[in-house]
């Protein structure tokens, strides 16, 4: 409504102005016409009574309002002649749903390719030389996101590596951190003059096909950006690239009794990931910390109940945009309160609005003292009210964990072991070890009262590794089940008084089910994930897990939930948005990608439904 009336009053002012624009001679160029090609707006001058050049509207408007001007003439708001609806509007919509689109079933993105241009190659050839390819494998490869039955029918055309020069080649005026930044401005301003999409990439663990590249395009793999830029041990914060893994960064940290508390849960390796961007998408083991700010702003966080979710963890961040500037979110204070958030805004932006090269991330003591401690259930809902007792009653725990019987089932067939197959909650207590134990003893009180059993703990290093070991490794677990299969990986979050309802109405559905399901919670802040092993090759499978996955979703929905509390948007969880967040709310996003990336390079596709008009 604000922006409304504030474009109100610009067009009111702004009558003279383009009154006198409209009557200007017919045989020089529209100024519409002139700020709406690719080329800049500088392009067009006039010239004054002295035969100075100056740009257009110069006599009409301050310097500093030309490119506020620009911005709104190029999305419709001020033009003297019919827009284009800034949506993939499609009058078939309803009898035809697309990706992302209400009422959307496929999973193969189709999209426009336009072919990338020879100039194009050429230029991003002099910026990356050797640090760019065209090989089919290596494009293919950036195509498929890991362990994600989304698809593309286009991969990118060319991936790009911003190097990392070391600091031995370079004069001692230039750190080799500013060539990778300068490196990925110039390669968006190349792309952004030819209009090719950009894709940026990470370990390429995203699930819900944040890293396809539907129109093709240029891929920008950030992992040889992971350098340490600076460590402030008495302000507990530390700037970094969007390259640098979660456990190598906490190794570089660890001999100054500091950790980044946030862990992603060691659920995924791959030799290729490249440890990178915990900002950009959701990737784990070695996670980087780039993918996961940019791609999901709550990732997976097994510590997020104490220490917050990624957005409560990142104090600033430069993003290049999609026109090659360089952006810095805010200063390094710990809290703000100038101007617009806009650190918040590109966390779990998902690459729309631009590429993160530089985090800095606050950070904690690590803890003196810790226990975990695990016992089982007759019901996952019992197991859930646990979960709730235990954050209602005050105890400061660090993790809780839910697992149901057909998980722990899984971990057994896998790992050989011989625990009960039940369902499962997985606690860790933080602090002095008095604190800690006492934390234990009250748990393990509130556990018994609630039909508890088998409650364990172990305050050993090595016996809580192995401990762990049965969340961090469930994943392959269910793989082990059917090594041939793929997985639908749900990824619901509820109020937290809602979920033992939520995971016991799931559960329902995924027992009645002839597909092999699993439960996996992070039941201290209401989220929980289902792992739906499907046949790739039966077609029936895929629609049951989409009928599984959809009526979870939907249920989640019903109670004040989210389609998403981890993973993101992508192009898997576009078609529940209107449904969670209402249609203003996406107008708004889509009005806010518009201004920033008018050309609609970055991530093109993604997290916006494409029957979002305004």
């Amino acid at each position: 409504m604000v922006l409304s009336q504030w474009l109100s009053r610009f067009r009111i002012a702004s009558q003279t102005a383009f009154s006198t624009l409209r009557n200007s001679s017919s045989s020089s160029p529209s100024p519409f016409r002139i700020f709406r090609t690719h080329t800049s707006s500088l392009a067009a001058y006039s010239v004054d009574s002295g035969g100075a050049r100056k740009p257009p509207f110069s006599f009409l408007w301050p310097a500093s309002l030309v490119p506020l001007s620009v911005a709104l003439i190029s999305a419709g708001s001020l033009a003297a002649q019919p827009q284009p609806s800034l949506c993939d509007h499609d009058s078939n919509l309803e009898n035809h749903p697309r990706i992302g689109g209400k009422g959307s079933t496929d999973f193969v993105v189709k999209g426009s390719h336009k072919q990338v241009p020879k100039e194009l190659l050429d230029e991003l050839k002099a910026i990356c030389q050797d640090k760019m390819t065209l090989d089919f494998d290596e494009r293919y490869f950036h195509g498929k996101p890991q362990n994600s039955f989304h698809k593309a029918v286009n991969i990118p055309d060319v991936v790009v590596f911003p190097r990392q020069v070391s600091h031995s080649t370079l004069t001692f005026i230039f750190p080799a951190y500013i060539l990778s930044e300068e490196e990925i401005s110039r390669i968006v301003k190349s792309c952004n003059k030819h209009k090719i999409p950009i894709v940026p990439y990470g370990g390429a663990t995203s699930i819900e096909g944040h890293t396809l590249a539907p129109h093709g395009g240029v891929c920008v793999d950030l992992s040889d950006m992971k350098k340490v830029k600076a460590l402030h041990v008495e302000d507990m914060d530390v700037i970094v690239e969007p390259g640098i893994g979660w456990m190598e960064l906490n190794e570089y940290l660890e001999p100054y009794g500091l950790f980044f508390p946030l862990d992603p849960g060691n659920i995924l390796y791959y030799s290729r990931c490249p440890k990178q961007q915990m900002l950009q998408c959701e990737t784990v083991l070695v996670q980087p910390l780039g993918e996961c700010v940019q791609h999901v702003a709550q990732v997976r966080w097994r510590q997020a109940f104490r220490y917050g979710t990624m957005r409560d963890n990142v104090i600033n961040l430069k993003v290049v945009l999609a026109n090659g500037e360089v952006l810095k979110t805010a200063s390094r204070a710990r809290k703000s309160a100038a101007g617009y958030d806009l650190t918040r805004l590109m966390i779990g932006s998902e690459g729309t609005l631009g590429i993160v090269t530089e985090v800095t991330l606050r950070l904690q003591k690590i803890p003196p003292h810790s226990v975990v401690a695990m016992c089982n259930f007759p019901t996952v809902k019992d197991a859930a009210d646990v979960a709730i007792a235990a954050m209602l009653s005050g105890i400061q725990v660090s993790r809780v964990e839910l697992l149901d019987e057909v998980q722990v089932k899984a971990v057994n067939i896998a790992n050989g072991k011989n625990l009960p197959e039940l369902p499962t909650l997985m606690f860790e207590f933080t602090g002095t070890e008095a604190y800690a134990h006492e934390q234990t003893l009250m748990v393990q009180k509130i556990v018994l009262e609630h039909n508890g059993s088998d409650f364990v703990f172990a305050k050993d290093p090595e016996a809580k590794k192995e401990l762990w070991k049965v969340r961090k490794e469930a994943l392959w677990a269910c793989f082990a089940m059917e090594p041939k299969y793929e997985a639908m990986i749900t990824d619901v979050c509820v109020p937290l008084s809602k979920l033992g309802e939520l995971i016991s109405k799931s559960k329902e559905q995924l027992d009645a089910s002839d597909l092999i399901c699993t439960v996996i919670a992070h039941a201290g802040d209401g989220n929980f994930h289902t792992v739906i092993l499907f046949d790739p090759n039966v077609e029936e499978q895929r629609k049951e897990a989409e009928r599984l996955n959809n009526i979870m979703v939907n249920s989640a929905l019903s109670m004040e939930g989210t389609c998403t509390g981890e993973h993101g948007v992508g192009t898997g969880k576009m078609k529940y948005l209107e449904k969670e967040l209402g249609i203003e709310n996406l107008k708004t996003m889509k009005k806010i990608k518009d201004a920033l990336d008018p050309n609609n390079i970055m991530n093109p596709g993604k997290l916006i439904p494409p029957h979002v008009c305004f």
